[in-house]
């Protein structure tokens, strides 16, 4: 891509092959200087033979010292200009294979940033890291091709045009050998393609796994089914081995092949030149030019094998990347014409029967998490759905507007690498005064104490230098800080203990007054902070009320924020009591 930093531009996604050739469109000049420049290269290596056999048979032969000289100088030109090419040649190509690895790593992440909430619904988390980088890598590499692959063809018949002005039969056995080179390695590079294309989606679906084993990991230890995924994994590991020897074997035979097959041609020329030459056919320097020319040769005939390896690979490649642009986000339902509603407007989603009324904490309360969930997916417009904000279907109004005015914060939310004070901040400026005000209602001020630098410690990808706790009470300020008009908070207290939660609770309150906040909990310490708390049944609203109110009218709600109940005494929580040593329990938006 260009240096002006300019979009990418619109792929082709019709095919693999119209994606690799849209990267080829898309730097046009430079790839014709490539093209040029690995022509004139090649081409070029046929200058030594050429001259060498000047410099026996009108020099050495002749004993002509001045004409010897003349053409050793006229060589020793021909290797400068050879090595000058070389460098000019793979500088271009280079910048040929990073404008194609970052054209498509810029458009993979734009497609990955329309599908928004569709993303982990579309596609495992491992087949996006396979496919930004090891896809995009393969692909870039075959573009490689477009300079030495035509060079190649130059190459092939300027040498055989040279072989023609020495013997006619030897013109004809190049001229036939190449091709018969390239129908003998033809079939394996179709059987690559199979069983590479296979490979890859195995090597997706693993990473997918490796990734959600390792996320979940104090998770699966305090469940005690560690063992259990981390079998499935070893199998699943052992089946991508498998695949993996194939694909090596098929490979291992045409890389064996691009090296002994040109060996072998060089020989069959030289052999016959030299036969030629102790019959009287040729004179030494011709012999010598012809097996100079033989394994010149030798460089385009790699070529063509190595570029149609790389094609192979590319097209498997490309194959993916098309696949996953051709996804499509969500239908919007309708069309975007509205800014939204004023600032004191009420959201309602008609699926459920819940109303969050602006300028209070409302609660939402299910014997699954998975319903509540759906829910805030909905409120939050993550999926189509029929909610309201302010009698404005909130799918008519300008995505953008949305974003910047309602935020979903939950415990799967990245935490990227960087200060601690990035991390909270991310995009927006905010003073040392309001980044205090939020840590403080997250109770996370021991978080900055703890570290080294407070603001300025690192903190490392997802957070993994933190614990469980530490991680969700950083999103919780972070949330805090955005300050958004309406805030969506899935199990924001999850992974904290009692006496934390209940200062949160309290300080959560405080911190919102007066803008609308949603929370998903059954901590009965949370949701009797609560303005209104909906009772969800089969994702339905049964009852709404204040926490007491349900307490005393609701049986089914008694049962199931009584679980938490005996945390005021410090003598069980179940599963929610792990102070700060796992990760919130809230189930993956991919999974909803």
């Amino acid at each position: 891509m260009k240096e002006s930093g300019l979009e990418p531009g619109a792929p082709d996604c019709r095919s693999a092959a119209r994606y690799l050739w849209w990267l080829i469109a898309s730097q046009r000049l430079r790839i014709v200087a490539g093209a040029l420049l690995g022509s004139a290269w090649m081409v070029c290596l046929a200058l030594p033979p050429y001259l060498l056999s000047r410099a026996i048979d009108d020099g050495l032969e002749r004993r002509q010292g001045p004409v010897l000289a003349g053409w050793v100088a006229a060589l020793a030109g021909a290797a400068v200009l050879n090595a000058w090419l070389a460098v000019m040649r793979h500088r271009t190509m280079t910048r040929v294979r990073m404008d194609a690895a970052f054209r498509s790593v810029r458009v993979v992440v734009s497609q990955a940033t329309r599908l928004g909430g569709a993303l982990p619904r579309r596609v495992m988390a491992g087949d996006v890291v396979t496919i930004g980088f090891r896809d995009v890598a393969v692909i870039a590499n075959t573009l490689t091709m477009t300079g030495p692959g035509v060079g190649a063809v130059l190459a092939y018949a300027v040498v055989a045009v040279l072989l023609l002005t020495v013997s006619p039969l030897l013109a004809v056995v190049v001229l036939l050998g190449v091709p018969l080179l390239a129908a003998v390695v033809g079939p394996l590079l179709g059987r690559l393609q199979g069983v590479e294309a296979t490979y890859r989606e195995q090597q997706g679906r693993l990473a997918a796994r490796f990734t959600d084993i390792v996320a979940g990991l104090r998770v699966l230890n305090g469940m005690g089914g560690k063992e259990a995924y981390a079998e499935r994994y070893r199998r699943g590991s052992q089946e991508l081995r498998a695949k993996g020897y194939r694909v090596g074997a098929v490979t291992s035979w045409i890389q064996a092949l691009s090296v002994g097959l040109p060996a072998l041609f060089l020989g069959a020329v030289t052999w016959l030149a030299a036969r030629m030459a102790a019959q009287g056919a040729l004179t030494v320097g011709e012999l010598v030019a012809v097996y100079g020319y033989a394994a010149v040769l030798v460089v385009p005939v790699t070529s063509f094998i190595e570029g149609g390896y790389d094609l192979s690979r590319g097209l498997v490649a490309a194959r993916r990347v098309v696949r996953f642009l051709a996804m499509e986000p969500d239908a919007p339902g309708r069309e975007a014409t509205s800014d939204g509603p004023g600032p004191a407007a009420a959201l309602c989603d008609p699926a459920s029967g819940v109303e969050v009324r602006p300028g209070r904490l409302t609660a939402l309360v299910s014997t699954r998490p998975a319903e509540t969930a759906t829910v805030i997916d909905r409120l939050g417009c993550f999926v189509a759905s029929p909610v309201t904000w302010g009698g404005i279907r909130l799918d008519e109004i300008h995505p953008a507007q949305v974003r910047r005015r309602i935020l979903v914060a939950d415990n799967e939310a990245d935490l990227f690498a960087g200060p601690l004070r990035e991390v909270i901040c991310g995009p927006w400026e905010r003073d040392e005064e309001a980044i205090g005000r939020c840590l403080h209602a997250a109770v996370a001020q021991d978080i900055v104490r703890a570290l080294p630098h407070g603001l300025d410690s690192p903190v490392a990808a997802q957070g993994s230098n933190l614990s469980g706790g530490q991680r969700q009470r950083l999103r919780l300020a972070r949330a805090l800080l955005a300050d958004p008009e309406v805030l969506l908070a899935v199990e924001p207290t999850s992974a904290v203990d009692a006496h934390t939660e209940a200062t949160i609770a309290t300080r959560l309150h405080a911190a919102r007054s007066g803008r609308t906040t949603v929370v998903t909990s059954t901590s009965p310490l949370l949701l009797d902070r609560a303005d209104t708390v909906h009772y969800l049944v089969d994702g339905r609203v049964a009852d709404s009320g204040s926490h007491r109110e349900l307490l005393a009218r609701q049986p089914g709600y008694r049962l199931l924020v009584s679980r938490g109940e005996m945390d005021t005494d410090g003598t069980d929580r179940g599963d929610r009591d792990r102070a700060d040593d796992r990760t919130a329990p809230a189930r993956p938006r991919s999974e909803r």
